[in-house]
């Protein structure tokens, strides 16, 4: 789980909570109908920029983006240079019986197209299609997610004017104009916390995450290639370490990095 997009979305709440109530009643800032048009407003317009199955999958997107474990890099590096140690050793095809103690299914798939004497350009355009595949379908995710950050806002404006409209059109009591007019600001405030607090967030977070599971795909990709093309297994190291940060490597790495 990552924790800490649990602590973001409480410490920001905290602190608007906060805010509401130093000196004021939260009853006041609690308007519904204002509620219903930022909401309703930034989900309708995401139903019409979207398709419905893209939008109905919002809840597993979030889930995406809170519980999502990224795998270590640095020991798949290490298991991919293990089993480039057991093909140079054994041949590629003693590979296949290590394909039933992997747990990831794309890792399976290179590595029995190589077990299974599959030309090498066609491994590397198969395991890179699937990664284009991936990356769309994240994209499409946070995609929703900027819509509604960009469309809240503009939806609690909506909503100001419209409550202004109404204020104005009933000036016949100067009193009721201070309330009327905090009333329509109410909206403009939930859309910015919508877009603020959780929808823009959340896609940066999503975008994140993407790029770092494109990460490892393509270390795969890299490491598998590797892998069929007989490299020896330092070599196979040397190529999956350019993609870690210098201070992510191996001592020895970084040694030879500074010489």
């Amino acid at each position: 789980m990552d924790i800490a997009t649990i602590i973001g979305l409480i410490a920001g709440s905290g602190l608007i909570l906060w805010g509401m109530i130093s000196g004021a009643s939260l009853e006041m800032f609690i308007d519904y109908p204002s509620v219903a048009i930022v909401i309703g407003g930034a989900v309708s317009a995401a139903l019409i920029s979207f398709p419905l199955k893209d939008v109905f999958k919002i809840a597993k997107v979030v889930k995406h983006s809170v519980l999502f474990k990224a795998r270590n890099k640095t020991e798949l590096i290490k298991e991919l240079v293990h089993y480039a140690e057991v093909a140079r050793r054994d041949g590629i095809l003693s590979l296949e019986n290590s394909v039933r103690e992997i747990d990831d299914e794309f890792l399976v798939s290179g590595i029995q197209m190589a077990v299974d004497g599959t030309d090498p350009e066609l491994i590397e355009a198969v395991l890179e299609s699937e990664v284009e595949a991936i990356e769309d379908r994240h994209a499409q995710g946070k995609a929703i997610f900027d819509n509604i950050g960009r469309f809240a806002p503009a939806f609690g404006m909506i909503g100001t004017l419209i409550g202004l409209v109404k204020m104005l059109a009933n000036m016949d009591d100067p009193s009721k104009i201070g309330a009327g007019m905090a009333v329509a600001l109410l909206t403009t405030m939930y859309g910015a916390l919508v877009a603020n607090l959780v929808a823009l967030p959340i896609a940066e977070k999503l975008g994140r995450r993407s790029a770092e599971e494109i990460m490892i795909k393509n270390i795969i990709v890299r490491g598998v290639m590797a892998i069929q093309s007989g490299d020896n297994p330092r070599v196979v190291e040397q190529k999956l370490l350019t993609f870690l940060p210098v201070s992510q490597r191996p001592a020895s790495d970084e040694a030879a990095e500074a010489a």
